[in-house]
C-alpha cells in the first residue's frame, strides 16, 4: 500500500483525494498544468507520490476523469483565504422596521419618517408595518392611506419594493433603497 504525508476526512463538497479516487483511469495533469496523459490510478498515485504532492480528483464528470497532482493543504488553504476574503467585502443588508398608528399626528409621523430614512441612507431595507386593534380592524383604508402617505414622504430615497397589504391585523409594506 503507498503510504502518503497526509491524510485528509473528506466531506461531500471537497474533492476526492489519493487513495478515496476509485476509477480504474484517470487523465493527469501536473502541478505546473503539463499533461501527463490517461494513466491507471495505481501510476497516477505513484507519479504523485515521486512528486512529493496529493492527487486530486478535479473533474469527476469528465470521460475519464481529470485528476491533478498538487499540494492538497495549500490548495485548501488558499481556497479558504480566498473565502474569507470575499465575505469580508460582501455587504450584509438588514431588514429595519418602522412602526406607524393608525391615528398619528404630524410630528410623530415627520420623526418616523426621519428614522426610516437614516435606514434607508445606511443601506438597509425597511419593513413598514401598521397593527390595527379592536375597532380599527373596521378602517382599513385609514392605514392604506397612511401607508402611502409615508410612501410619498420616502420617494425620493426609497421605491416601495412590496405594496401594502393586510396580513392578519397588521398591514405591512416593504422598501428598498433607490438605485443610483
Amino acid at each position: 500500500m503507498l503510504n502518503f504525508r497526509r491524510c485528509f476526512s473528506i466531506s461531500k463538497s471537497e474533492l476526492p483525494i489519493n487513495e478515496e479516487i476509485r476509477d480504474k483511469e484517470v487523465r493527469v495533469i501536473t502541478n505546473e498544468g503539463e499533461q501527463l496523459g490517461i494513466l491507471s490510478i495505481a501510476d497516477a498515485l505513484k507519479a504523485a507520490e515521486d512528486r512529493n504532492l496529493d492527487l486530486v480528483k478535479i473533474a469527476p464528470g469528465a470521460q475519464p476523469p481529470v485528476c491533478k497532482i498538487m499540494d492538497y493543504g495549500k490548495y485548501r488553504f488558499d481556497q479558504a483565504k480566498r473565502e474569507k476574503e470575499a465575505k469580508k467585502n460582501q455587504k450584509v443588508i438588514e431588514l429595519k422596521e418602522v412602526r406607524l398608528s393608525l391615528n398619528i399626528d404630524v410630528h410623530d409621523f415627520n420623526t418616523k419618517v426621519n428614522q426610516a430614512k437614516k435606514f434607508i441612507a445606511a443601506g438597509n431595507k425597511l419593513k413598514v408595518s401598521i397593527r390595527f386593534r379592536g375597532r380599527e380592524m373596521g378602517h382599513p383604508e385609514i392605514g392604506q392611506a397612511n401607508m402611502e402617505r409615508f410612501a410619498e414622504a420616502m420617494a425620493e430615497v426609497a421605491s416601495v419594493e412590496k405594496p401594502a397589504k393586510m396580513e392578519g391585523r397588521n398591514m405591512l409594506m416593504f422598501m428598498a433603497p433607490k438605485k443610483a
